[in-house]
């Protein structure tokens, strides 16, 4: 690594974690502006849960493509290239006079935003020591989350003051400002002299035989089915369908059910930077990802159960919940130490697909189950059976847990070969 290199990567770091930013905003936006695209769009829910959607179908469609071209073309290009493409898809979603429009750029949205984190993985990867890759992904994450919560109660104070519309047509603008300076500032590796030479971790021969290589590593499926199950659940709720939830089910304004958003999102940020820390320092992985799972799954029987209803816990469990979510975030640390380090890019992203399919799925899952339970006018007991789908995935992501490989904070790769 080079002199500059310790000053440099944090730069390298701080512009792929704004571009992060930017996709979780895009991710939790709906459910603070639900009720004004029903109102712009005269939707049903399940319409309202598709348009909110569009966006995880191509961001979980994109994820395998994303680790590819990152191992292949490098970072960088791929990181700029999506945020241009992200600024291009939110100005045409704050413009547009049509659902089919709406559905469009929030489409652009997707695919723009779907290569940030995968890069920003990539980056992390080598830009970083490999014992603090957890800590430093753990942290992305953190930053990441800051734009959820200004997506939360913010933007549901910001609605009332300006449109919607000239939000999202300045978040466009933003994205262009990353896209610029991540052409010009931000290198692909410490060791990035010139646009000819191959770096360390950048995949050699043909990328297809790397993917076929992780898809095929039976170790890399269990951090699939974590982010699937827990990462699904947990945004499928805090994106779209908690403020309605807590609105119709629990009697809350639509600004109070907001705040509950912006705890969960804060709990989720302070324990996903410990998770990762613990982990690092425990040299861990499997342990805390089964403690936090199983603490989840409590939380949305506590849910089911009707918990905070008379006695005024909703934000005791918001909190609890977005704390025992954190143990996804440790799934792409477990998927990347289990495959060959050139690789990184791929095996990080066949974990993160998981989460983005499931979420895609979740969404309108969800509202076509409340349209048949309960039409347009939702009371508390209509919730039950759309909770239960919740639950049940976030199951399915517990029982991932169980089965992921103990790499004790290091690559085992070698180790599995021989």
């Amino acid at each position: 690594m080079s002199a500059a290199a310790p000053n440099l990567r944090w730069l390298v770091f701080g512009l792929g974690a704004a571009a992060f930013s930017l996709s979780f905003f895009h991710r939790v936006a709906p459910a603070a502006i639900a009720t004004e695209l029903t109102r712009a769009f005269e939707m049903s829910g399940a319409a309202l849960g598709a348009l909110a959607a569009t966006y995880f179908y191509v961001y979980a469609v994109m994820q395998l493509p994303t680790g590819v071209l990152a191992d292949t073309l490098g970072p960088r290009r791929v990181l700029a290239a999506g945020s241009l493409v992200a600024g291009v898809g939110s100005i045409m979603f704050g413009s547009a006079d049509s659902v089919v429009l709406a559905a469009a750029g929030r489409t652009l949205v997707g695919l723009g935003v779907s290569v940030a984190f995968i890069s920003l993985l990539k980056l992390t990867a080598n830009w970083f020591e490999e014992r603090r890759f957890a800590t430093v992904s753990g942290f992305a994450n953190v930053i990441g989350l800051g734009g959820a919560l200004a997506a939360a109660a913010p933007l549901a104070w910001l609605i009332t003051v300006v449109s919607w519309r000239s939000v999202f047509m300045g978040i466009g603008a933003l994205s262009f400002v990353i896209a610029v300076l991540t052409w010009i500032m931000v290198r692909d590796h410490p060791y990035a002299t010139g646009a000819t030479t191959r770096l360390p971790g950048t995949a050699r021969g043909q990328w297809y035989h790397g993917l076929a290589e992780v898809v095929r590593n039976r170790a890399t499926w269990p951090a699939f089915w974590v982010t699937f199950g827990m990462s699904g659940s947990y945004v499928s709720f805090v994106g779209l369908w908690l403020v309605p939830f807590l609105v119709h089910a629990h009697g809350l304004s639509p600004l109070e059910a907001s705040r509950h958003t912006t705890v969960m999102l804060i709990a989720l940020a302070v324990s996903t930077a410990g998770i990762a820390v613990l982990s690092d320092r425990m040299r861990r992985r499997r342990a805390p990802m089964i403690a936090s799972g199983a603490l989840y799954l409590l939380c949305w029987a506590a849910w089911m159960a009707g918990a905070g209803a008379a006695s005024g816990t909703t934000y005791v469990l918001s909190i609890v919940m977005g704390v025992s979510a954190a143990g996804f975030t440790l799934s792409w640390a477990c998927a990347k130490e289990v495959n060959r380090p050139q690789y990184a890019g791929m095996a990080t992203s066949l974990a993160n697909i998981g989460g983005f399919l499931a979420a895609g799925v979740l969404q309108p899952l969800v509202g076509w189950v409340l349209d048949r339970t309960a039409g347009h006018f939702y009371m508390a007991g209509d919730f039950r059976y759309a909770l239960g789908v919740l639950m049940l995935f976030a199951a399915s992501g517990f029982l991932g847990a169980l089965f992921i490989r103990e790499t004790h904070c290091r690559n085992i790769w070698v180790e599995n070969k021989r």
